[in-house]
This record gives structure tokens, sequence and C-alpha cells, in this order.
């Protein structure tokens, strides 16, 4: 059932990777399948069921109608995105038993309408965070997601909660679902006490008490890089760099137990070499998809959203998708976060037009990268 990186390379000639979109669902996101399907190459959808708050069991008909919808509009959907890990497993609490159970049911009902990855994340509070969700870029009049640590100043973690909230243009966003922030300040306290290595015994317990499932079911999980990479507001963060990455896949060494690699999370480190880091974890079979953007560095901790074309950031995305091609040319893609152009109104980072544009560009590019390799 999985295949080692060098077996992957053998039948390059066969497999190659999968062009997906993120889509919320009917009612929930203002683009529909149609448009989606008319992106040229996109085989489906990294789906998300974000109505349902963290711990809660996807129940069977849920998913059916999902992933029926999505087929019959002529759209793959063996990616789930958000299955939310709940805040007690992340802090150790004695109740997270009963949601790691959960937690394996979901990942039954989904295997049963043939999902194969499930990206999470194990950030504690905040999924991601931006000072701005909607900056103009000054030379073009488009606008992005963008952060300068500066922005915060003195601000809580619940007055960002707050900003974030009010600047969504009305729709939800991922990591941000009220009923996961209902309790943030009595969240916040209790990991006062909590440290990093805390923080990751705490996600071996819950990779302990899935990955056993995973493997019965074929379901890779796929874990999310910190976002931006590195601390915030205190809080213990685990998943930023290469040594991160490499501490969690030796927490439970299976198959199943991988990365989803963001190249404009980690890339929101300059430190982080993002080629390198897809070469590294391909090669160890470790790479269950990845969402693939663009930063533009604009100071320390300080940095906005780019057009995935490279000159217009500061990641080489000809070398990322490269080392994608090298190392894992089976995996699941999606563009990742775009820019609001041509006046476009939506959920910040999730519009149509920059999105489609950036799936192109890679589309692009991985054509090049088959046939210079199949010159040769």
């Amino acid at each position: 059932m999985f295949r080692t990186a060098a077996e992957k390379l053998l039948e390059k000639e066969k497999i190659t990777m999968k062009m997906t979109f993120r889509w919320y669902g009917e009612g929930r996101d203002n683009i529909t399948l149609k448009q989606i399907r008319q992106i040229p190459g996109m085989s489906g959808l990294m789906g998300v069921l974000d109505e349902k708050a963290a711990g809660e069991v996807w129940e069977e008909d849920e998913i059916k109608a999902y992933v029926e919808h999505v087929h019959e509009a002529g759209l793959e959907c063996e990616v789930i995105e958000s299955v939310n890990v709940h805040e007690d497993i992340k802090m150790g609490l004695p109740t997270r038993d009963k949601y790691i159970e959960n937690y394996c049911t979901t990942i039954r009902n989904l295997a049963k309408y043939g999902v194969k990855v499930i990206v999470y994340n194990f950030m504690p509070v905040f999924d991601w965070l931006r000072t701005d969700l909607a900056r103009v870029i000054p030379e073009d009049g488009s606008n992005s997601l963008y952060f300068d640590e500066k922005e915060l100043g003195d601000m809580t973690p619940v007055d960002i909660v707050r900003k974030t909230i009010e600047d969504c243009n009305g729709f939800s966003l991922p990591g941000w679902e009220p009923e996961r922030l209902a309790e943030l300040e009595t969240t916040l306290k209790r990991y006062e006490s909590i440290t990093p290595d805390d923080l990751r015994a705490n996600y071996k317990y819950f990779l302990d008490g899935i990955i056993p499932t995973c493997e019965e079911c074929g379901v890779v999980m796929a874990c999310h890089p910190d976002d931006p990479a590195w601390p915030i507001f205190g809080l213990p963060r685990i998943a930023h760099s290469q040594e991160d990455y490499d501490k969690i896949v030796a927490l439970h060494d299976s198959p199943c137990n991988t990365l989803c690699l963001c190249t404009g999370s980690l890339g929101s480190n300059p430190d982080n070499d993002i080629p390198a880091i897809i070469r590294h974890f391909g090669e160890m079979n470790r790479i269950g998809c990845l969402h693939v953007r663009n930063v533009k560095y604009l100071g320390y901790h300080k940095f906005r959203e780019a057009a995935h074309l490279s000159s217009d950031g500061d990641l080489d995305l000809y070398e990322i998708m490269k080392a994608v091609y090298d190392t894992c040319p089976d995996t699941y893609i999606r563009p990742d976060h775009g820019r609001m152009i041509w006046d476009e109104v939506g959920r910040p980072g999730y519009g149509l037009y920059d999105r489609a544009l950036g799936a192109t560009y890679i589309n692009g590019l991985w054509e090049a990268i088959c046939k210079e390799n199949k010159n040769k």
C-alpha cells in the first residue's frame, strides 16, 4: 500500500501529482464547484467540513453527502483538511482519551468514502496568525495577507482574535472558528505551564492513539506547520523547521505519520530552505501533501503573501516543484493563499482568481520539469 521514495521514482512515468483546491462547502463558500472544475488541470479538492467543532465525530451521512456532491461535479475528494485536534489532547488533559476515540471514528468514516489523506495541525490555540488580512500591495493595488510582529504591539491574544474576526468579510476562517475560541482566556492560562517538550509528549500520545487506526484504514495523517514559523504570544510551538519535523516523524515511526508541507508557512522564516526540506522528507516518504504559495520578506518577522510567480516573492517555485518531482511526485498539491485581485471580494486568502492563476503556474512548472526530465 505504501511505496518507498525509490519505488516512486521507478514508477515516475506512471504517476504524477494531483492538483487540488480548497473548498469550504455549499453555502459556506462563494466559489462554486463548477468554477473550480474549470481551472485547467484541477483533479479534486482538499475538502473541509468546517462547521464541525474540534473533538466532534464526522458522521458518515455528512461525509457521504459532501463527497458525493463533489463527485457529481467531476472532482475527486481524496484529501480532507480541518479535522481539528481538540485542545484537551494538546494540553494532555484527562478528557483527551474520548476525543482521541472520536478522532479514530472520524478516520474510519472518512476512509469509507475514499479519503486518503487528513491534514491537521498541533498548534496551540491559533492555527495561523496575520496582523492584516487585506494589506494593499503598492506595486499593483491588489491586497493580501500580511504579518508584522511589531504591529502586534500591546495587543493581547483576545485583541487579535477580535480584529481577525472583524476583518474576515463575514466568512469563517480556518482555525478561527468561534466555538474553538470561546474559552480563549482559560485555554491560554492553561498553556502557561506547558513547555515544548510537554506539548511534544502530548503529541506522541495522540499519534500513538490514532496511527494504528490509520494503518488499518490506509489513511495518511499530514501535519501542517506552525504559521508563522516561530513562537507567538509565548505559546509552545513545535512544527516550524526541519529539525522540528524530524522529531515529529520520530514520535511514531509509520508511513502514516507524515507532514503537509506548506511552503508559505515554513517559508515565512527565511532560515528554512524549502526545496531542501522537501527533498529531505520526500526521500523519507513522509510528505502526505503540499500547500504551495509564495511569500515576500519585508523585514524581521515581517512578510506578505505574494503571487505564486517566483519573481513576485522570495521563494523559488521552480526549485520547489523540482524537489517535489524528484522525491514525492505522486503527492497532492493545492495553490495556497492568493491575493485578492480584479476587485474580487471573498474569504481573505481564499479568493478564486489568484489561486486559479497559482494552480496554472504550478502546472506549467510541472509540465516543463516533466519534459526536461523525459528528454534527459
